[in-house]
This record gives structure tokens, sequence and C-alpha cells, in this order.
């Protein structure tokens, strides 16, 4: 019986600074920074919107 890996709420992943976490295509530059707003309040570290230019 189990062999189960045990529940998930006290892992943990190093996240050093200068990584990117999520990235979006397809959308709007206002939709992505209010998806990447609502997503930031869920992690518990301080985020900054990065957006890329084409040249």
């Amino acid at each position: 019986m189990g062999k189960g890996k045990g529940a998930p709420d006290h892992w943990v992943a190093v996240v050093r600074p200068g990584k990117i976490l999520f990235e979006m295509e397809g959308v709007s530059i206002t939709d992505a920074k209010e998806a990447m707003r609502l997503a930031s309040h869920k992690l518990p570290l301080r985020t900054t919107f990065v957006k890329r230019e084409v040249l």
C-alpha cells in the first residue's frame, strides 16, 4: 500500500535572482501585465515585468 510521494505542500524550488519564471506570446501587453500581476500575488517573492524589444 502507499508508494505515494507525499503531499507537495513542503516541496521547495530554488529561484535565483534574474531567473525568468513565465513567458507569454500572442497576447496584448495590457493583458500580459494583468496576468503577471495576478500571478505575482501568489508568489512569495518580489517580481518584475520585463518586455523583450524586437529589432
